[in-house]
């Protein structure tokens, strides 16, 4: 949407300043999420009453009510983005409100949109999936995006091939559900085969896997992934839970044991690579000895970073009738603990790094000289130097240094 706007004349302003008009692309994966937008909906009439203010996403997809309560100019959903937009401009000239909402499951098409990343960014997102079919017990979002569909694979390689000549050093594959790319395409194709294009496409390029569903972990998914260098390693496999039996009530398709495969058969397939995951505490019905079987999975995984989320109870899913709902202060002191599991592992991982080299991909500077950014493995790195921007370059990693790690480059010439 910032492209589209940019590239129609526009200038690009911030929440924190006053702007003709304000977009708010939401989310409903939690409450919180809901809260944040309504916030800041409210925040941006204050700063300015005049400006044409724009909802879209699922929240605004889901509970379209709750956003006209707030009195918005232009509210959308969770898809057509371009005619958004365009509403977005009419609006600002005849001050009327519009809307446009359809009905999410009725989707057979995937929207395809300019891949990017926000101004000065060095890192791009290569949307290539919406949707989900997976209708787990907890979650919204198949009911605010609608089944799966795919982009097809010339078109995501293009796509590729152009953020390379924009300059962008990395492209990070993402969607609703990655996992289940190629699904509704002829020919059986899959996220591996995607993966392999670009990467084969790009080469000078870092290539990112977003959110991978843990049954896509396969041994054909290894063999044919570890042999392409540009590939980052790092997967992050959403859990969820480590007990089998909350899972079976979140409607996972899955098993630890199934889990635990996919997280053999990377570490040996590439061997130093980072796992990392969510994990929802506090689902309806959770034993103490339920919960305690997260962490020691948690431990058992040794996974390099873990998004601990409390379960939010979601109006419209089968996990919000369940009973034996956790009180909120129980929800809040698991997610305590397994925060304080989490970042041990992450420690852990952190020190094991020391004395390495890094490929980092620097993004911005962050003070005293130093710059931060990104290893391959996704690791947060410092290091001193002088216009590192969008710069990358083999790190050696010294130590640990405000909650990342602080390194010293090494000359290409070594």
């Amino acid at each position: 949407m910032e492209q589209r706007l940019l590239a129609l004349g526009h200038s690009l302003g911030s929440f924190s300043e006053t702007c003709d008009g304000y977009i708010i692309n939401t989310c409903t994966v939690t409450a919180v999420a809901d809260k944040k937008s309504r916030g800041i909906i409210r925040r941006c009439r204050r700063l300015n009453p005049q400006a044409v203010v724009g909802v879209c996403g699922c929240y605004a997809q889901v509970n379209p009510q709750a956003i006209r309560a707030l009195g918005v100019d232009v509210l959308s959903g969770s898809a057509g983005r371009e005619a958004f937009l365009d509403m977005m401009v009419q609006a600002a000239y005849d001050r009327i409100r519009r809307e446009a909402l359809d009905k999410p499951m009725t989707r057979r098409e995937f929207e395809p949109l300019p891949a990017g990343g926000l101004e000065a960014r060095t890192r791009a997102m290569l949307k290539v999936q919406d949707g989900c079919s997976n209708f787990c017990s907890y979650c919204i979002i198949p009911y605010a995006r609608g089944p799966v569909r795919s982009a097809r694979l010339d078109w995501a390689v293009a796509q590729a091939k152009a953020l390379a000549e924009t300059g962008y050093q990395e492209i990070v594959i993402t969607g609703i559900e990655i996992a289940a790319w190629g699904r509704d395409l002829e020919g059986k194709q899959t996220i591996v085969d995607l993966t392999e294009a670009i990467c084969l496409a790009v080469p000078s390029l870092r290539i990112r896997l977003g959110s991978l569903e843990p049954r896509v972990v396969t041994e054909e998914f290894c063999s044919r992934l570890r042999n392409l260098p540009n590939l980052c390693p790092q997967f992050h496999l959403s859990l969820q839970s480590g007990s089998d039996s909350v899972l079976a009530r979140m409607r996972r398709r899955y098993d630890s044991a199934r889990y635990w495969q996919s997280v053999e058969l990377l570490r040996q397939s590439f061997p130093g690579c980072a796992i990392t995951t969510d994990l929802i505490v506090g689902f309806p019905g959770e034993t103490e000895e339920e919960f305690q079987a997260s962490l020691d999975f948690l431990r058992r995984c040794r996974f390099a970073a873990v998004h601990v989320f409390p379960y939010s109870r979601r109006p419209g899913t089968p996990a919000a009738g369940m009973p034996n709902q956790i009180p909120k202060a129980e929800k809040e002191a698991r997610a305590s603990a397994a925060g304080q599991v989490a970042a041990e592992l992450e420690q852990a991982f952190l020190d094991s790094l020391t004395g390495t080299v890094q490929p980092v991909l620097f993004e911005e500077a962050a003070g005293n000289r130093l710059y931060v950014g990104h290893a391959s493995n996704y690791a947060k790195v410092y290091a001193q130097g002088e216009n590192l921007h969008n710069v990358l370059l083999p790190v050696r990693i010294t130590g640990r240094y405000a909650g990342g790690l602080l390194g010293k480059p090494i000359p290409i010439s070594e």
